[in-house]
């Protein structure tokens, strides 16, 4: 099963992506880590997530490029975060700019699919802002945007959370 969770930053999506894996039940828990941490911004962040994580079984690979090469310990429970911040690792590389990643971002996940028996992603609503971005930052917009629908498509359960608040999109609680 594939769930998709999006949502504003400090929507509250990574605490119900949390709880999503929780509900499937006793299982072997895989959180895939895409963010790189550069600043004391992204270092506060990724201590907020692993506080938030503690004592909930999950077993952390940080993951920041190449998904579809990952390796997963068959029919366990993954939790990947974020799409956005792979989505920029996979884009802005240190080989240079790679502007078409949505194909080999969209196989990732099937290879992740192929081996757990549920995958939880979270991923930014990023789209309404009214903002019109130029070169690489609107490529990567589109990228995430394409990326987004493939993984809508493929996905038993959408889930936008707003405020906290749950807002199924596709599936519905029981998915």
């Amino acid at each position: 099963m594939l769930v998709v969770v999006t949502g504003g930053s400090g929507s509250g999506k990574s605490a119900f992506a949390e709880d999503r894996v929780l509900s499937f039940g006793e299982a072997r828990r895989i959180y895939i880590a895409t963010m790189q941490a550069f600043d004391e911004e992204s270092h506060r962040r990724v201590r907020r997530h692993r506080r938030m994580r503690a004592g909930k079984g999950f077993e952390t690979i940080e993951r920041y490029t190449e998904l579809d090469e990952l390796i997963l310990p068959k029919n366990c429970v993954v939790l990947l975060e974020c799409m956005s911040n792979l989505v920029a690792n996979e884009m802005f590389r240190e080989d240079g700019f790679h502007p078409e990643v949505s194909e080999k971002i969209t196989e990732g996940v099937r290879n992740l699919l192929s081996q757990a028996e549920h995958v939880v992603i979270v991923t930014n609503e990023i789209f309404s802002d009214g903002i019109l971005y130029e070169g690489e930052s609107e490529k990567y917009k589109e990228q995430l945007g394409q990326i987004n629908c493939n993984l809508a498509e493929m996905a038993d359960a959408v889930v936008e959370v707003v405020y906290g608040i749950p807002v199924w999109h596709k599936g519905g609680e029981k998915a």
